[in-house]
C-alpha cells in the first residue's frame, strides 16, 4: 500500500498547530509593547481561527489523498500468471494437476467462486471523518472481508459449491506450461471458457421412459440451484459499502473504534480478527456460528467447547435450533523477526492443504492480500488493491461480477510478510475435533524448535488469563502457558502476537 498515510497527514497538522501555538506565544512580548501602551495579547482567538484552518486544511489532504488513491487503484497492468502444469495447485485444501482441460476448468471455477472484495469508491461518508472511499488505507479490512466470506461461504453453502455464472467470465489472465519442455518454452494458454465444452458433439436423445425421470431430476437441480443462488447474492449484500451491511466497511471502521482505530488508519491481521469477531457477533443475520480469535497463539480447546456448545450456557430459547455452533477459529500469528522464517514455510503450505483451512490474511508490508493457495514455492493470492464504483447492492438483481476475480496472482513466499491471522472452520462438534486433529499434525511439520500456535486442553483462566476471553473487547493478553515463558522475551511491545 504505497501512498501517504492519512494519519501521518493528521500528524503533520497536529505539529503545525503546535508551531503556531508557540509562536504565538513569542510574539506575545513584543505585542506588549508600543507607542500608545501595553496592548492585550489576541493568541485565543488567532489559536482558534489556526485550527479552524488547519481543520479545512486536514479535509482538504484527505480529499487529495482519495482523489489520487482512486486514481492510483483505479486501473491495473494486464499481466499472465504461469502456472506449472506438473505440479498440483492447491486451493483451500482442494488439489489441481492442470494437464488436462477438465482439471483447468476445475481450478477455474474453483478460484473464480472466492468473494473477491476490493477498494471502493463513492461510498456513503464513513461516520466522523470524510471518507467516501476506502482506497489506500483499507486493504487489511477488505482481505479481512474475504476471509470471513470464506467462511460463511463454507458455512452456508455445500463444500463443492461454485458460482454457475464463473464461466461467463472469459477474461481470464493465466497460462499453463510444462517446464523445461523442448518442443515449446512459452506458455501455453488455457481454453476458453466462454463456450461449453463439446458443443461441437451431437446430444444423444433419450429413450422415453427415461425422460420424465431426467425432467425430475432437472427441476430438483435448478431449484437446488436457485436457492444457492440467493444465498449468494445476500452473502454478498452482508459486505456492501452502506452503513447498514453488518460486514460492510461502515460497520468495521465503527466497531475498530473500540480498538483505538479510525477511518484512515493502518489495521493489522490482529486487529481485524477481533474486529471480525465482534461483527458476527454484533448481527443477527448469521445464525449457529461464533467466531473465536485464539490469544498469545494458544486455542485454548475448552474456550472453543464453552463458545460453541448451546447445552453448556443455555442461552439459546429456540428448542429446535442445533446443540453446537459452527465456529471460525482466527489465529493471529507473527512467521518471523523483520521477514518470513523458511523454518514455517511447509506448515503454511499444510494449511492450505487443509479443507478446514479458510484461508489466511496478510500480504506484503503494509499491503495486505488474502491468500488461498500455493504452487511450488509461491502463493496463490486475492489481491483488494483495485479501486472500483461502489454497488448498490440494495437493487434487486445487482451484477455479481466486481465481487469474483478471474485473475489469479502468485507472489513467492519470501515476501510474506510475517505478521498474519489464519482462519479455520468446523462446522460441527465431530468436524472441531477432526480440526485440532489435522492442524496439530500440520503444525508438527515445522523445522523450528517453537510450533506456530498451539492447541491446549483447559480454558484460558486455567493458565491466569481472566478476563483475557476470545470474547473480551481489550487487546489479547501477553501471558503465556506454563512451558512456554522462555518466548515472551523476544515479542515486540508494539505488536499484538507473539513473536516467534
Amino acid at each position: 500500500m504505497n501512498s501517504v498515510s492519512p494519519s501521518a497527514a493528521q500528524y503533520v497538522g497536529g505539529v503545525m498547530q503546535d508551531e503556531l501555538v508557540d509562536r504565538g506565544r513569542q510574539q506575545q512580548p513584543m505585542e506588549r509593547q508600543g507607542s500608545f501602551g501595553v496592548r492585550p495579547p489576541q493568541t485565543q482567538g488567532a489559536s482558534r481561527e489556526a485550527a479552524g484552518e488547519l481543520d479545512e486544511m486536514d479535509k482538504l489532504k484527505a480529499k487529495l489523498m482519495s482523489a489520487w488513491n482512486n486514481v492510483k487503484y483505479g486501473w491495473t497492468v494486464k499481466s499472465k500468471t504461469s502456472f506449472n502444469k506438473m505440479s498440483p495447485v492447491t486451493v483451500l485444501g482442494h488439489s489441481y494437476l492442470l494437464n488436462s482441460e477438465d482439471e483447468v476448468e476445475r481450478f477455474h471455477l474453483a478460484f473464480v467462486s472466492r468473494i473477491w472484495l476490493t477498494y471502493r469508491r463513492e461510498f456513503p461518508q464513513l461516520e466522523g471523518s470524510t471518507w467516501t472511499t476506502d482506497c489506500g488505507w483499507g486493504c487489511m479490512l477488505r482481505s479481512g472481508q474475504m476471509l470471513l466470506a470464506q467462511g460463511l461461504l463454507v458455512h452456508l453453502m455445500p463444500r463443492d459449491w461454485v458460482w454457475p455464472e464463473s464461466q461467463q467470465l472469459t477474461d481470464v489472465d493465466f497460462e499453463v506450461f510444462r517446464p523445461r519442455s523442448p518442443a515449446r518454452a512459452g506458455g501455453v494458454p488455457i481454453p476458453s471458457f466462454g463456450s461449453p465444452r463439446g458443443s461441437s458433439t451431437p446430444e444423444k436423445s433419450l429413450p422415453s421412459s427415461q425422460a420424465p425421470r431426467c425432467s425430475q431430476k432437472k427441476r430438483v437441480h435448478d431449484s437446488t440451484k436457485d436457492r444457492q443462488e440467493h444465498i449468494h447474492s445476500r452473502l454478498v449484500t452482508w459486505f456492501g459499502d452502506q452503513p447498514p451491511a453488518p460486514f460492510g466497511i461502515h460497520q468495521l471502521v465503527d466497531i475498530g473504534k473500540g480498538s483505538g482505530k479510525k477511518a484512515g488508519d493502518w489495521y493489522g491481521p490482529s486487529v481485524v480478527a477481533h474486529i471480525l469477531r465482534k461483527a458476527v457477533d454484533k448481527t443477527s443475520v448469521v445464525t449457529n456460528l461464533a467466531v473465536y480469535v485464539a490469544q498469545d497463539c494458544t486455542v485454548y480447546k475448552e474456550d472453543v467447547v464453552r463458545l460453541c456448545d448451546r447445552s453448556l450456557n443455555q442461552t439459546s430459547s429456540d428448542p429446535s435450533s442445533q446443540d453446537w455452533k459452527s465456529v471460525i477459529i482466527l489465529v493471529p500469528v507473527r512467521l518471523g523477526g523483520e521477514a518470513l522464517n523458511p523454518s514455517y514455510i511447509d506448515c503454511v503450505k499444510n494449511f492450505l492443504k487443509l479443507e478446514c483451512c479458510i484461508g489466511i490474511i496478510g500480504g506484503k508490508p503494509k499491503h495486505s492480500l488474502y491468500f488461498i493457495g500455493f504452487q511450488d514455492e509461491q502463493l496463490l493470492y486475492l489481491d483488494p488493491h483495485y479501486c472500483q464504483p461502489v454497488v448498490d447492492v440494495s437493487q434487486v438483481n445487482f451484477s455479481l461480477e466486481s465481487f469474483h476475480c478471474s485473475s489469479p496472482k502468485k507472489m513467492p513466499f519470501n515476501r510474506m510478510d510475517p505478521s498474519c491471522t489464519i482462519g479455520f472452520y468446523a462446522k460441527n462438534k465431530k468436524d472441531f475435533e477432526s480440526l485440532c486433529s489435522a492442524v496439530s499434525e500440520a503444525l508438527s511439520s515445522s523445522k523450528e524448535k517453537y510450533p506456530v500456535f498451539t492447541f491446549v486442553e483447559g480454558h484460558s483462566q486455567d493458565y491466569g488469563l481472566e478476563g483475557h476471553s476470545s470474547n473480551h473487547s481489550g487487546p489479547p493478553a501477553h501471558i503465556l502457558p506454563p512451558g512456554r515463558l522462555g518466548r515472551s522475551n523476544n515479542r515486540r511491545s508494539s505488536e499484538e502476537f507473539v513473536f516467534l
